[in-house]
């Protein structure tokens, strides 16, 4: 029995998970929109959004556990179009823009779209991770159905109450409807 053994494994180790979930922010953080398996994006959708909230808070504090959840990826540098290294990286993007963004919000920064086309080789469900934009909110896809309307019944109609000689009377059965008799007929 796996009681109290919350999330998924995803057929690694826990160390491998760990790199797993660090290298997955790191490009989530990067592009704001990547695309991986459903099971790994609902796994990382905690991850990140617990790094976010820590980002939020913007003190000492919040930015050494930001770097102990990250680890060295923390520390990696973002890369421009031609490969060259650029001035960002994830440390840096986390706490400059993402936190600010998501200010106001108390929660919820990341969507999970899941896509209709499989993965090659295994045919894993694949689905969209993204931050949200500036100000966006999640969009139900269809809206609540409407609560139902409670009406009243119809009160039942009112039948007048047996008088006592009905019944003391014995029922008769409604007479049975008259049959043609055929008459016999010699050929």
């Amino acid at each position: 029995m796996r009681h109290l053994k919350a999330g998924r494994k995803l057929g690694r180790n826990a160390s491998h998970r760990l790199a797993l979930m660090r290298n997955l922010t790191r490009s989530l953080i990067e592009h704001e929109r990547i695309i991986t398996t459903v099971e790994k994006a609902k796994e990382l959708r905690p991850f990140v959004e617990k790094i976010i909230t820590l980002a939020k808070k913007n003190t000492l504090h919040a930015r050494r556990l930001v770097l102990a959840r990250l680890g060295p990826l923390a520390k990696a540098r973002f890369y421009d179009n031609k490969g060259e290294p650029t001035e960002d990286s994830v440390f840096k993007k986390l706490f400059k823009e993402i936190g600010p963004r998501f200010a106001n919000r108390p929660g919820g920064y990341t969507r999970i779209i899941k896509r209709h086309e499989r993965r090659l080789g295994d045919a894993g469900r694949t689905a969209f991770i993204e931050l949200l934009k500036e100000g966006e909110t999640k969009v139900r896809a269809k809206a609540p159905a409407p609560a139902p309307r409670v009406t009243e019944p119809p009160p039942p109609a009112q039948t007048p109450p047996p008088t006592p000689e009905a019944s003391t009377q014995p029922e008769t059965p409604p007479p049975a409807p008259p049959q043609e008799q055929q008459s016999p007929t010699n050929p």
